[in-house]
């Protein structure tokens, strides 16, 4: 029986959907597109085509956001997706790339130590000392074979780039042309070249971009979820997915443990209770939707290991506390005071309240 990869790429997930699309879509597409601006919108948000075919939601929020996304990617301008961790960046970069050019896999990833090559080109160091520079000898970067196949490529976490070799880009970005000096060559990029990019506005002032760099981005901000219902339904579809994908035989009893974790996360952000009475104090952690689905897929381990199979606070505390407890001492007591003065005196949350204690 051949082994099932734990996590599949978004065009692999979803090629059913991608198909349907893709044979019901009669609109106007930009040069290599696989889908229309309209189709990778509804792919996004998800819709019913008029043949019943349901595509599912990738992305819960506002669809303007997502239809300036698309159309900017039909530009000759780059697409910065920003916002704090969480807001579904990299996963809205993966299903941009899949829907428009059908692989999300030309991805960069940054770090403190990506060097120049990740962007530019490197060299097969054997064959550049038997052969000299040739073009067999040349290592292409995801973003290289994204222009010579006008492709989208992806740069994760683009601030975190050291600020000189997030320069290489701008090249690539203003005249769509990669020079090879060695070889005395350039690439061009074909039509359907584009990137994006996602950046943590957390990150602020560790790498900053160049104003020049800036210029050739159209900036994009993705929101933290508007309502704690919007939040709920994101954590549930996420969680019940990993929990398919994981093979946990485990199961929510409602949707209260999640509305539960969602309410925390979001008074603890706010630094106010959701009825506005109470004033709270908030800590380091970024308390994000992802953080969120990370607690409720570890209470489903839980209950599907350790339990009955049904997830219950019990399930659901360590998670929590290990959430928003990341310093041990200014966290601690954040945590502690939000315990006593809010969930004690929430009658329905008795039991998380009693999980969490028993934690320490």
């Amino acid at each position: 029986m051949p082994a099932t990869v734990l996590r599949a790429h978004a065009e692999d997930a979803y090629a059913a959907e991608l198909a349907a699309l893709a044979a019901v879509d009669d609109r106007p597409r930009p040069p290599r597109w696989r889908l229309s601006p309209w189709a990778v919108t509804t792919y996004l948000l998800g819709g019913t085509l008029d043949d019943g075919t349901e595509i599912t939601p990738k992305y819960l929020g506002s669809r303007r956001l997502m239809e300036v996304a698309v159309a900017s990617l039909a530009t000759d301008r780059a697409l910065l997706l920003l916002g704090v961790p969480g807001t579904a960046k990299t996963w809205v970069g993966e299903h941009l790339a899949a829907a428009i050019s059908g692989s999300s896999t030309l991805v960069v990833q940054g770090t403190a130590g990506t060097p120049e090559e990740s962007l530019r080109y490197g060299w097969n160091y054997a064959r550049l000392l038997a052969e000299g520079p040739t073009r067999a000898a040349l290592v292409p970067s995801p973003v290289m074979r994204a222009m010579e196949t006008g492709a989208l490529v992806r740069i994760e976490e683009l601030t975190r780039i050291p600020a000189d070799v997030q320069d290489a880009l701008i090249t690539i970005l203003s005249e769509k042309t990669l020079p090879v000096p060695e070889l005395d060559t350039q690439v061009q990029a074909l039509q359907g070249f584009n990137v994006i990019a996602t950046a943590n506005n957390r990150d602020k002032g560790v790498n900053d971009l160049s104003s020049a760099l800036k210029r050739r981005f159209n900036t994009l901000v993705l929101p933290l979820p508007d309502s704690l219902e919007q939040e709920v339904e994101i954590v549930r579809t996420r969680v019940d997915s990993l929990g398919r994908s994981l093979e946990l035989p485990a199961a929510l009893e409602s949707l209260a443990e999640i509305e539960r974790v969602v309410t925390v996360f979001r008074e603890l952000r706010s630094g106010v209770t959701a009825d506005q009475r109470t004033t709270v104090k908030s800590p380091s952690a970024t308390l994000s939707t992802a953080e969120a689905i990370s607690v409720m897929t570890n209470g489903l381990s839980l209950a599907a290991h350790f339990g009955d199979g049904v997830m219950r606070a019990d399930d659901v505390a360590a998670g929590l506390v290990g959430a928003v407890v990341k310093d041990p001492v200014q966290d601690r007591i954040v945590w502690q005071e939000y315990l006593e003065t809010v969930v004690k005196d929430r009658r329905e949350w008795t039991d998380l309240y009693r999980a969490c204690r028993e934690l320490g």
